[in-house]
């Protein structure tokens, strides 16, 4: 598999392609349309980034023709400015709106008046009251985004590569005191000097940057980033959590590494978490079940003495967002596919120890595995 490293924005054969794919499903389900609510779901069928709030962004596409989408007048200039594609345009007067101007009346203009309507899973109760019994959930835009386009894939190539110089940057200062808002003036601004000197008209609605760290204090809690200003301290477990969107495409790189020297009670997790992680590196086949993945990684973390500090699955998928499905989890019975995205991070998190976990963004290519982040592995490298 070549991966081409690209920047630019999304051609309108690409963005076409995949409004030819959702409708083919549509037909396949007996669907008269799809619904779309979800800001990552409308990006990749539009190229149009939005956030939920009260003003709300919805996607209709018929089985065919062209999709129409309903956006507040308000953002009529904007959507026109982003959109890439033949998509038409609706709009709806405010929120709230006098009746006969708001978005629920605009929706029901422009829903089919007959025939089954799929809809996201997640879609917000008032769009479902509005389809009524003719909705049918079903997670039809999420399946298609599983599986990669080259053009994706060199998207998320380039941001791995950025962000892997950035988390090398990271390291190579990494010293006892250097605070998160150290980093995040330094390494944080210039990566996103980078994505904007590439690409001037980048889009800020798609771009999420975190270039985070967590000392041996908190690493045993995956997700506490309370302290603002944390700081680096002699010894560890320190985690980098380096997982950002870049003007569209998620890319995810994080190491465990110490400052000075390895306590000795963080060696036999460390070493747990590397053994776990070769799992995922040799299991992630096309071919194979998601779920297995995980169960194995599970067994031997377990095996290890380690069960109470499993916390999360082995991995997740990566696309127009840096956290999404398919998922290395038990649970997910899915097969593995060629040109699937996913982040390979088995973790071990002690509390009064700290937390262990490297992560990867790798693809699926024929045959193995094409890892697209690229950081030192090993404790010797990772003693800092």
């Amino acid at each position: 598999m070549k991966i081409e490293e690209t920047f630019a924005a999304p051609t309108i054969d690409e963005m076409r392609g995949r409004v030819s794919r959702l409708q083919d499903a549509l037909g396949r389900y007996g669907l008269e349309a799809y619904v779309c609510h979800s800001p990552a779901n409308v990006l990749w069928l539009t190229n149009f980034a939005n956030f939920v709030h009260e003003r709300p962004f919805i996607l209709i596409v018929p089985k065919t023709g062209r999709p129409v989408f309903l956006v507040p007048f308000l953002e009529l200039d904007h959507a026109t400015h982003r959109i890439v594609g033949d998509v038409e345009l609706a709009t709806y007067a405010e929120f709230p709106a006098p009746e006969g101007q708001r978005w629920s009346d605009r929706f029901h203009d422009v829903l089919p008046e007959t025939g089954r309507i799929g809809v996201e899973d997640m879609l917000p109760g008032a769009l479902l009251r509005c389809i009524g019994d003719r909705g049918l959930p079903i997670d039809l835009v999420d399946r298609l985004r599983e599986v990669k386009s080259d053009y994706e894939l060199g998207r998320i190539a380039y941001g791995c590569r950025l962000m892997s110089e950035a988390h090398a940057q990271l390291l190579a200062e990494a010293r006892p005191g250097l605070s998160q808002s150290e980093i995040n003036l330094t390494i944080g601004k210039e990566l996103l000097s980078k994505i904007a000197a590439d690409n001037p008209s980048m889009n800020p609605l798609a771009t999420s940057i975190m270039t985070l760290i967590q000392n041996a204090g908190v690493s045993h809690d995956p997700h506490n980033f309370t302290d603002l200003d944390m700081k680096m301290l002699p010894g560890g477990p320190h985690v980098t959590v380096f997982n950002s969107v870049l003007n569209g495409y998620g890319a995810e790189i994080e190491r465990t590494f110490f400052l000075g020297a390895v306590p000795e009670e963080a060696r036999a997790p460390y070493e747990t978490m590397m053994e776990a992680r070769n799992i995922c590196f040799e299991r992630t086949r096309a071919g194979n079940l998601m779920g297995d993945i995980d169960r194995e990684v599970n067994a031997l973390i377990d095996k290890r003495g380690y069960s109470s500090a499993r916390r999360h699955r082995a991995g997740h998928g990566m696309g127009v967002t840096s956290h999404e499905g398919p998922f290395l989890a038990d649970g997910d019975e899915g097969v593995i596919k060629e040109g699937m995205v996913f982040t390979l991070e088995p973790g071990i998190y002690i509390p009064g120890v700290g937390g262990f976990r490297h992560s990867d963004t790798v693809v699926v290519a024929d045959g193995g595995l094409a890892c697209l982040t690229e950081a030192p592995d090993t404790l010797a490298e990772l003693t800092i």
